[in-house]
């Protein structure tokens, strides 16, 4: 408790002599607030956030909107039919030259409470540590009491994204309760259909596009090194997300009556997915990567200079070996690639059953980089898919298609965007890097999120630059039950997006070379 108290008193020593740095005035605020920054991020979290519920997801809007009016944020909730609201805020600077943009969305994966430790998504509990390693459900401290970094909070969203949304609240609270300049317009944009693809994204941009202009969009999603060290990452993999579905015969057939005679679309369908991709982990597809572009020497470097976590990462998941002949990571996410992530045919466990199925479905994503189209590369699938035999079709296939066809593959696209890239030598990515590291040492800087999110979209229609900058544990289970937020996480994320949002302009930059909207 003594060290606690004087390195509070510590950092009320630097604050008298001069304005503090942007990341010591957020450590200093957060260190006096920690009690008030988790009731109100719990009381967030409380509040479900699975889309299904309409009104819900308008509780969370507002609620949001609550929070950063309560911080001189002016807010509004922007509206598009059939979608939650945006909600938007701005803090603006007279004379400022430069608008910046912080994105973080509301929403969450649906959820099974069964498989939840706590039995309830939306109870946040705090934990002594990971589950993984023994942790178990504490109180909440006192207010100014000590805090573990290494406590977890337990919740739906508690990673992705809802964090992004606390922190953001505290840095503004903690940069204008210590006067520290912030130099640029401040915008906010906190979407509520993220996660289940972003479906009216576009008719937001379109329908606010001059309140939506700015010279910089910071995406506060996602997850640091598995380090812990913070990252910052300048560009997405695009995505394209497809369902195939082979056919057998018209029902089921006893296994051991028609076996060997009639197709089974199982082997139909594994022998297909087995022809996409090469024993080295490269996709066998004709022309599937003759469009990217390639990464500059500065995005080389910048892989370069990661840290080799290969090892301990192994370790942690249980893995013998990797994709690709022990490629890193950091180089593996750079490259497009093919995913299956579900099949379905039949029955296992406790459904199996001796038959021949009638059909056999899998589920796909295609992962992109620069320079892929998404619609163009689901082209190239399909005519990979013929050029091993099969009639391929959009639509369900009828009594004569299949009678005429032996092989059979119903193709849908389930939807897709591009990949995007900020470049990582432009001034604008220098003045990030540099404000990130005062306030919280080396970063690694990465050309691109192995993950995707739908930046396409700001470039295509804004004309934005986009930059990531994470701050959720790698190992939060995103997406996944008993998804968690280590503590330090979130203290860590209160500092990175102070000192963004204090961002230096532009050294001797002339109004009209910073193009801003300015304040709405």
């Amino acid at each position: 408790m003594r060290l606690r108290l004087a390195a509070v008193v510590l950092l009320a020593a630097v604050s008298g002599a001069a304005q503090p740095a942007p990341g010591i005035a957020a450590r200093q605020w957060r260190l006096a607030h920690e009690r008030s920054i988790l009731d109100e991020f719990f009381d967030l979290l409380r509040i479900p956030n699975t889309g299904q519920d309409p009104a819900a997801m308008r509780r969370n809007a507002e609620a949001i909107a609550r929070m950063f009016e309560r911080r001189g944020v002016a807010t509004r909730l922007l509206e598009v039919e059939g979608a939650p609201p945006v909600v938007y805020g701005e803090l603006p600077r007279p004379g400022a030259r430069e608008t910046l943009i912080f994105y973080a969305h509301y929403d969450g994966q649906p959820v099974n409470p069964s498989r939840w430790y706590t039995g309830d998504p939306f109870r946040p509990t705090l934990m002594s540590s990971a589950l993984e390693t023994g942790g178990r459900p504490i109180p909440l401290p006192l207010p100014g009491w000590p805090t573990d970094p290494e406590w977890r909070i337990y919740a739906r969203s508690a990673g992705d994204d809802k964090a992004a949304i606390a922190a953001l609240a505290a840095a503004v609270e903690a940069l204008e309760r210590y006067n520290v300049p912030i130099h640029a317009n401040v915008k906010f944009f906190f979407e509520g259909e993220e996660e289940s693809g972003s479906s009216h994204l576009a008719q937001f941009l379109r329908r606010y596009r001059d309140l939506l202009r700015g010279d910089a969009w910071f995406f506060v999603d996602g997850p640091v090194h598995q380090n812990r060290q913070q990252q910052i990452i300048f560009g997405v993999r695009g995505i394209a997300s497809v369902e195939l579905t082979v056919y057998g015969p018209r029902r089921e057939l006893h296994s051991g009556h028609y076996g060997n005679w009639a197709p089974n679309p199982a082997m139909l369908l594994a022998r297909l997915l087995a022809s996409l991709e090469n024993d080295d982990g490269t996709v066998a597809i004709k022309g599937f990567y003759d469009d990217i572009v390639p990464l500059s020497d500065a995005e080389k470097e910048a892989i370069a200079e990661v840290p080799d976590y290969s090892e301990p990462l192994q370790r942690e998941l249980w893995l013998a070996e990797t994709v690709g002949d022990d490629r890193r990571l950091e180089e593996a996410i750079n490259l497009p690639a093919i995913n299956i992530h579900g099949l379905s045919s039949g029955g296992t466990g406790e459904r199996a059953r001796n038959v021949i199925p009638a059909t056999a479905v899998a589920s796909l994503d295609i992962r992109l980089v620069k320079g892929m189209d998404y619609a163009r590369t689901v082209e190239l699938l399909a005519d990979h898919i013929r050029a091993q035999g099969f009639f391929v079709t959009e639509t369900e296939p009828g009594e004569a298609v299949r009678r005429r066809h032996p092989k059979v593959c119903k193709l849908r696209l389930l939807g897709g965007y591009n990949a995007t890239r900020t470049p990582m030598d432009s001034d604008l990515a220098r003045r990030v890097v540099a404000a990130v590291e005062r306030a919280r040492g080396p970063v690694i800087k990465l050309p691109t999120m192995g993950g995707s999110l739908p930046l396409y979209a700001f470039e295509e229609i804004l004309g934005a630059r986009t930059i990531i900058v994470p701050i959720a544990n790698h190992d939060d289970n995103q997406h996944a039950a008993n998804e968690n937020l280590r503590l330090q996480n979130l203290w860590d994320g209160i500092e990175t997006l102070a000192a963004l949002i204090a961002l230096e302009p532009a050294a001797g930059a002339a109004p009209e070379e910073t193009a801003s909207s300015g304040p709405e």
